[in-house]
């Protein structure tokens, strides 16, 4: 027989380890740590990506195409080729940051990104005004801030922990390349958070889902089950998932890899429940109920939210390739689709070869054998005013904002991924396979496109699932209800010693975060290894 508090046990846990029970009983919800530490560290970190987020108020690094390309998708709908003119002299960025940011010629310009990132930034800029660069990184620190608080919500749901919850977003606050990101009009900031959001869906998707079973099959004894068991239902939270991966991937094709890596999780969570309830055929009723149904909630809803991000290039006549189709004419099935589907596939391809064929050397590129350890961070700004420039007072003195994540984040998750690699295969630890998939997604394809020309800075789309690889270690330390009051008191104090060298790394980084001008010999300070120069 499958008692109710037996199959919600198996599929659920212990009701006492459950965190939702715990607020009723004390003073609500918003009342417990569970959601004041995440909030407050959210307050805190969104205050320190705000402040003076402005500065400099000049286009650094690759903000030089995504904060212009921003204002042309508010403009025309896409991107536009900048002036002839103004480029050959080398005054696109002067001109654009000055007196006068219209610095567009006449024809769309071909880019090898989709837009969502670039509309985000353009909507950022919308009620500041082009001129006011806290306009240009507005939607970059609004989403970096945002994240803060998710990553908190999903450590609570996650480890069943609202004190680990309040740990994990204070390690994102204070992580060097999240800070950074979340200050520069970049593109990768968006990756990352959609990418969490949508891991954040599937996770409260997985216990609504498992509760809906649980209730469903208690009380039926195991050989009355029917074969494949019951349908769990429409799974709202799947959709928002699979909305979060269209967007994703719209941001960056990089976003893909979160979408193969999500949706094998969610129906090995499904397979694993259907199991755990007792329903004989869990191994086909995981593709037959399960597997289709997750595909098109996942790449199909994906799918569609992706054609749906390009609706200011298709509305729209002047955007590159925009026309491609009306000058080839197709016969066949291909002569059945719309014009602005042909031209949008010609597009894509030529995406993707130029993709693929970004190789020239640079020197900032990287291995990703060396992103975990910091190997070789991205210099996003550098300059070296001398006595009496810009506030300095020495003989000579730097001004940088150089991407280099928190060590101890960094260090500690890549000694912590072989213990949640252990605790996977061995212990079969849920938790441990959900944050290595995060990390497999956003990290192991680049192995693949290693021929490319490519940078550490890429890896802050999968710094969440980083910190919740240091947090899962941490929570491991400290021990469960059931351990000792001395292990207990050990572990509080390993916890808290942790963050606190984390704050106090950040601390010491921060002017190189932020282009504070600084010594130059204070800076080299910074410079720990001959590779990071």
């Amino acid at each position: 027989m499958n008692s109710a508090p037996a199959v919600r046990s198996r599929l659920l846990g212990k009701p006492e380890d459950d965190f939702r029970e715990v607020p009723r009983r004390r003073f609500g919800a918003l009342l417990t740590l569970g959601w004041l530490g995440p909030l407050f560290f959210t307050v805190v970190g969104g205050i320190m990506r705000f402040w003076h987020v402005g500065a400099p108020h000049q286009l650094i690094f690759d903000e030089t195409y995504y904060v212009k390309q921003g204002w042309s998708m508010v403009l025309f709908g896409y991107e536009m080729k900048v002036d002839p003119i103004l480029e050959q002299a080398k005054q696109v960025d002067q001109h654009f940051t000055a007196n006068d940011p219209f610095v567009w010629g006449t024809e769309g310009d071909f880019v090898v990104h989709p837009p969502v990132g670039k509309w985000l930034i353009g909507l950022g800029e919308i009620p500041f005004g082009i001129l006011n660069s806290f306009g240009w990184r507005f939607a970059v620190a609004l989403a970096g801030t945002l994240s803060i608080l998710m990553v908190g919500l999903i450590a609570r749901r996650l480890f069943r922990s609202d004190l680990l919850g309040a740990v994990a977003a204070a390690l994102l606050a204070f992580e060097g390349h999240h800070f950074v990101h979340s200050r520069t009009g970049l593109l990768d900031i968006f990756v990352m958070f959609f990418g969490l959001a949508a891991f954040g869906a599937l996770l409260i998707d997985r216990d609504k889902a498992r509760e809906v079973l649980a209730a469903k099959v208690a009380g039926i004894p195991r050989a009355e089950l029917s074969f494949l068991g019951p349908w769990i239902g429409w799974r709202p939270w799947r959709w928002v998932a699979g909305v979060m991966l269209g967007l994703a991937a719209g941001v960056k094709w990089s976003g893909l890899y979160f979408l193969v890596g999500f949706g094998l999780l969610t129906v090995i969570w499904d397979m694993g429940a259907r199991r755990a309830a007792g329903v004989r055929g869990w191994y086909v009723a995981w593709v037959v109920k399960d597997g289709f149904y997750a595909a098109l909630q996942l790449v199909g809803t994906a799918a569609v939210t992706y054609v749906a991000s390009w609706t200011g290039w298709i509305l729209t006549r002047g955007g590159s390739f925009r026309d491609w189709a009306q000058t080839r004419p197709s016969g066949g099935l291909g002569g059945m689709l719309p014009d602005w589907w042909r031209s949008l596939w010609a597009y894509h391809q030529q995406m993707f070869e130029s993709s693929a064929s970004i190789n020239s050397p640079h020197p900032y590129q990287t291995s990703p054998w060396s992103w975990l350890i910091q190997g070789r961070p991205t210099s996003f700004f550098y300059e070296g005013p001398v006595k009496g420039e810009d506030g300095c007072l020495v003989d000579q003195c730097s001004k940088a904002i150089t991407s280099i994540g928190t060590v101890s984040v960094w260090w500690g998750a890549t000694i912590a991924i072989f213990v949640l690699l252990f605790r996977w295969a061995l212990r079969r630890d849920w938790r441990a396979g959900a944050v290595l998939s995060g990390i497999a997604a956003g990290y192991l394809p680049w192995f693949f496109l290693a021929d490319r020309t490519i940078y550490s800075f890429y890896e802050v789309a999968f710094v969440p699932w980083i910190v919740l690889a240091c947090v899962y270690v941490l929570g491991l330390i400290m021990g469960g209800r059931d351990a000792s009051v001395a292990r207990r008191r050990v572990g509080l104090g390993v916890v808290g010693a942790f963050v606190l060298l984390t704050i106090g790394l950040f601390a010491f980084f921060h002017p190189i975060y932020v282009a504070d001008v600084i010594p130059q010999q204070e800076w080299s300070q910074r410079m720990w290894f001959p590779s990071w120069v």
